[in-house]
């Protein structure tokens, strides 16, 4: 049995949760704030970043970088945050889950699709980004590129207006078939000439795919669009 000094250096030696972080947020970008000289990068999301743009549903470009960062700002407005340190990053800011009146911040970006789910960190906000995805909210409505990627290429100095989040067939050419995954979890597949089929964009990412026939769709588990 260990002796009482010994359980009180252990004690002491256990790092304690770090508190809270309150206060009146900056917004610097989509997921970045900055709480009484704190910056924080919210946790588990990753927002386009400020220069970066994207296409709406009708195709043409517009700064959704920016478009996200006014968003969060306009939401939180002049409430304070309250923001829970999970780690720090290796830039030195704190990543956080943050809230205003109780809600989380983190996951309204995504829910609006003004911010991805960070899958390669954190798998918290992937059913909400499911749900914006299916309603085409924000950024989905239209195409964007990952921002991991787009940064990437940014700092590669290579061009970084490819859309990444659009129908990419992964088998030969002939396989036109949409497997989409509604926000509900069902699998449902798009033929040419269906009523979604257009508008419907494959995210492998999310275990999305396409087909190369009903059959072969129909054998992997996912059924006909209805209407």
């Amino acid at each position: 049995m260990r002796s009482w000094p010994c359980l009180l250096v252990l004690l002491l030696a256990t790092p304690a949760l770090a508190d809270p972080i309150v206060g009146r947020a900056s917004v610097i970008d989509g997921d970045t704030l900055d709480v009484r000289g704190t910056r924080i990068r919210l946790h588990g999301v990753d927002a386009p970043e400020s220069g970066q743009t994207c296409k709406d549903a009708a195709g043409k470009d517009y700064r959704c970088g920016q478009t996200a960062a006014l968003a969060l700002a306009d939401h939180i407005g002049k409430r304070a945050v309250t923001c829970d340190p999970r780690e720090t990053d290796r830039y030195g800011r704190v990543v956080a889950v943050c809230r205003a009146d109780a809600e989380d911040l983190n996951a309204w970006m995504v829910r609006q699709g003004h911010a991805i789910a960070y899958r390669r960190y954190a798998e918290d906000y992937v059913n909400t980004e499911m749900t914006a995805k299916a309603l085409r909210h924000g950024i989905w409505a239209g195409t964007f590129q990952d921002p991991s990627d787009w940064r990437r290429e940014k700092r590669a100095g290579g061009e970084h207006s490819r859309p990444e989040v659009v129908t990419a067939p992964t088998k030969p050419s002939g396989c036109t078939i949409k497997g989409n995954i509604s926000a509900g979890g069902e699998r449902i597949y798009h033929v040419p000439g269906s009523r979604d089929y257009e508008r419907t964009r494959v995210n492998d990412r999310a275990g999305e795919r396409m087909f190369c026939s009903e059959d072969e769709a129909k054998a992997a588990g996912w059924r006909a669009a209805r209407g």
